[in-house]
């Protein structure tokens, strides 16, 4: 979602949505967004006006079988009233009319780009026309019209129910640097930074502003790196080590004795780090298990989630799977989510006595509903699809709250998640962040093939858990 022209206090907070009162919108100020729409939006969109399957609706000058190809135009026009509702005016404002035209056809896969430009304003009743359109793929207005909106005139701002948008045209992802940059750069130890890729997500890091990194590494390999990739060193602490090994000692007594609030790895291997991290006499190990989590956003999910544990625990217990969904949720709350929406996941729905993540999903919910697990709803077993589609829970008679709107996908091993994630990332279009919770400080674990957005991401993460810690030890 892009937001043009609207005031930063309006999606400043990654945990709640501001409304704009009528005193302070003016003739001119828009507010947009973008959405990909999906087979399931269309699905459940049909089902809610009676129908099983197919477009209720077709949009003008269209043949049967194009508009069986097409999205209903009133799905345009329910995302035109959530961009009023959630954006301008936002909170309180009253939707008293609309007009719309649906001039061309928009069809799933589509991008509609949506958005609504105020017009006009009537001071004594506080009233708002508003132009609203939507723009298809193709560069054509698919839907035109005018909305008469009663502005608020109290500020209102309620829970944000979904992660912050890590995506949409990289608007989301800024928003979750500059909440990250506005608690101030975090000290960090970079472990072993010694090729260029991770060497340089330091540096830029450093440059954006989240992380105040120490460079442990042997100096004449570091700066023979930097000198090749043509980056400068000059106002970057090194601490000269002699080898990787090492590298990972040093930059663990650095988080035990508070010098740094953050790991980063860097060239070694993960087993390297996190060895060091978990040995009994290190000082980092706290009452939980260590677990990964990736926060990830993908075009054909309306709502950023968590996926664990795809990197640490290669066949967690029921114990363990207790702990990384603890973490899970620890992390959805320093993102400001404060109910976040957990999804255990397995091969089916039901509970199978031979299925081992099934019995495991079932006892995790128990242990909720028991206090042993808290600050979110969980669910499962659930089935992928049960879990990421309302749709396709509606079809199979799946009453949950969890269902179709997971913030968090717990999986069954390591080998699951990990096929997931990279199937998200390469066939699906998923940006994500990698971060390590359960020790006493957040450890980015990036890779060599990730994008420079995605390493970016993972450090702001980092500074969000690392400010929390402060006020919340782990």
């Amino acid at each position: 979602m892009s937001i043009e022209n609207v005031p930063l206090a309006v999606v400043d907070d990654l945990g709640v949505i501001r409304n704009r009162t009528f005193n302070d919108i003016a003739v001119g100020d828009t507010a947009s967004m973008e959405r990909t729409l999906t087979a399931e939006d269309v699905q459940l969109f049909v089902m809610l006006m009676g129908q099983t399957e197919g477009p209720a609706l077709g949009a003008r000058g269209q043949s049967t079988a194009e508009a069986h190809a097409a999205v209903p135009g009133m799905l345009g026009g329910a995302l035109i009233a959530a961009l009023l509702g959630q954006r301008l005016p936002g909170p309180g404002a009253i939707h008293v009319g609309q007009t719309l035209q649906f001039l061309a056809p928009v069809r799933v896969g589509d991008t509609l780009k949506v958005s609504v430009t105020v017009v006009g304003r009537n001071a004594e009743q506080h009233r708002l026309t508003l132009a609203c359109q939507c723009i298809n793929a193709d560069g054509i207005i698919a839907i035109s019209g005018e909305a008469d909106v009663i502005a608020p005139t109290k500020p209102v701002e309620v829970p944000r129910n979904a992660l912050p948008d890590l995506r949409d045209s990289e608007g989301g992802l800024q928003r979750l640097l500059a909440n990250a940059r506005s608690l101030g750069a975090v000290r960090t130890a970079v472990v072993h930074p010694c090729d260029a890729l991770s060497l340089s997500a330091a540096l830029d890091a450093h440059a954006d502003g989240l992380i105040v990194p120490r460079l442990i590494a042997p100096r004449v390999r570091l700066e023979a790196v930097a000198a090749e990739a043509g980056l400068t060193l000059a106002d970057v602490e090194i601490i000269d080590v002699p080898h990787s090994h090492a590298a990972a000692t040093r930059a663990v007594e650095l988080a035990a004795q508070g010098e740094v609030e953050a790991l980063m790895k860097g060239s070694l291997h993960t087993d390297e780090l996190m060895s060091a991290v978990l040995r009994t006499d290190a000082g980092l190990r706290t009452k939980r298990r260590v677990s990964h989590c990736f926060l990830m956003q993908t075009p054909a999910y309306p709502r950023p989630f968590i996926l664990t544990d795809a990197a640490v625990n290669i066949a967690p217990t029921l114990d363990e799977k207790a702990d990384i969904v603890r973490n899970a949720i620890d992390l959805a709350h320093a993102i400001g989510v404060a109910c976040p929406h957990v999804a255990i996941l397995a091969a089916v729905e039901t509970v199978n006595p031979r299925m081992v993540a099934t019995l495991d999903a079932a006892a995790l919910c128990k242990m909720a509903d028991r206090g042993q697990i808290t600050g979110a709803v969980l669910d499962g077993p659930l089935a992928f699809d049960n879990a990421v589609s309302a749709a396709a829970a509606l079809i199979k008679g799946i009453v949950s709250p969890v269902a179709g709107q997971a913030d968090i996908l717990v999986v069954p091993d390591l080998e699951s998640g990990n096929m997931l994630a990279k199937q998200l990332e390469y066939l699906g279009g998923a940006i994500s962040a990698g971060i390590v919770l359960g020790a006493r400080v957040p450890i980015v674990l990036t890779s060599r093939a990730d994008l420079r957005v995605s390493r970016l991401a993972s450090c702001a993460v980092a500074v969000l858990l690392a400010h929390r810690y402060r006020m919340v030890p782990p």
